[in-house]
């Protein structure tokens, strides 16, 4: 009986529920995902589970945890969904192709960067991405000049103007967790270049409460800033998903103020346009609307409300600070 079962060809359709409830983090949610009832997601992870003779998950009331041989089947159903789906479009003779070029700031290249290009590489294989990474006033700069199609960026430069807003994201001081950079009489600090609206918050937050702070290291490279913070050299500000293992939040208890929540856009050049833009820009928020923070707790909802926004800084297209 065993030897006819592993001889029938898998089910794409419980798989691609399979690879929902993992990315959702829940049967609730995946339903929601593939437009099917929590009872029919249900059953089929029972089938899968019965086809394969191994558990998928793990239950704990309304929490689940995905299994080792969960683990290793999310592997092969990820690429037999990805090949099934480019199959397709190789014989769909309206199937988007073309390039699109998309930048975005290296401090949300890691956290971001994996989840919109899964997305978009899935339903679209024939689209080749031409990808940036450079600080939001360069690529607003490039959006303006049509070197760029879609850029996402950040309120961080002065004169920001985000069109769309797509997610939200609290700023911290942050330090090593290994290192007691926060305790020095003269906090040393890596930031962002002068015109940088986070240096200048985190800048104006100390001395609102009278804390004395030097500047060690000023780049836009998130790579530096962050080498500076997890060697115990510096202290820094860094949006939530600029977070790194080896990285500790300083909250108030150790006398460090809140500070304003950082927005985030998307922006595309006014010359951009077309089916292949529109799907990019669809999967990007929903890329960002869906992401968990770092930390592994709940997903936010699209625009949470975290705590009072940043004033608007400018109207109009978008300006650029050098």
């Amino acid at each position: 009986m065993m030897e006819k079962a592993m001889s029938t060809p898998l089910d794409l359709d419980h798989l691609r529920t399979f690879v929902a409830i993992v990315d959702a983090g829940s049967f609730t949610r995946a339903a929601d995902d593939v437009f099917k009832t929590q009872s029919a997601v249900s059953m089929q992870m029972r089938r899968l589970e019965e086809r394969l003779g191994v558990s998928l998950f793990e239950r704990n009331g309304r929490n689940i945890r995905i299994t080792s041989e969960g683990a290793r089947l999310l592997t092969y159903a990820r690429r037999m969904l990805a090949l099934s789906q480019e199959t397709l479009s190789a014989f769909d003779d309206e199937a988007m192709q073309g390039h699109v070029r998309i930048g975005l700031p290296d401090d949300y290249a890691e956290r971001f960067l994996p989840e919109i290009l899964a997305r978009f590489s899935r339903s679209n294989p024939l689209v080749e991405l031409q990808i940036a990474c450079e600080p939001s006033s360069n690529l607003a700069d490039h959006i303006d000049k049509g070197r760029l199609d879609v850029a996402l960026v950040s309120d961080c430069y002065p004169g920001a103007s985000l069109p769309e807003i797509v997610r939200r994201e609290p700023l911290h001081f942050v330090t090593s967790a290994s290192h007691d950079t926060h305790n020095e009489e003269i906090l040393p600090l890596a930031l962002g270049r002068p015109d940088c609206v986070w240096r200048r918050e985190g800048c104006e937050a100390l001395g609102r409460i009278g804390r004395r702070y030097k500047v060690l290291f000023t780049s836009w490279s998130a790579q530096i800033v962050t080498s500076a913070v997890l060697s115990g050299l510096a202290v820094s500000v860094l949006p939530e998903c600029a977070l790194r293992p080896g990285m500790r939040v300083l909250g108030e208890y150790e006398g460090f103020p809140t500070l304003l929540d950082t927005e985030i856009g998307v922006v595309k050049s006014r010359n951009a346009d077309g089916p292949v833009i529109t799907a990019l820009v669809e999967h990007i928020r929903e890329s960002l609307a869906n992401l968990s923070p770092p930390d592994g707790k709940a997903r936010p909802s699209r625009l949470p409300e975290l705590r009072p926004m940043r004033p608007a800084l400018g109207n109009g297209r978008l300006k650029v600070a050098g």
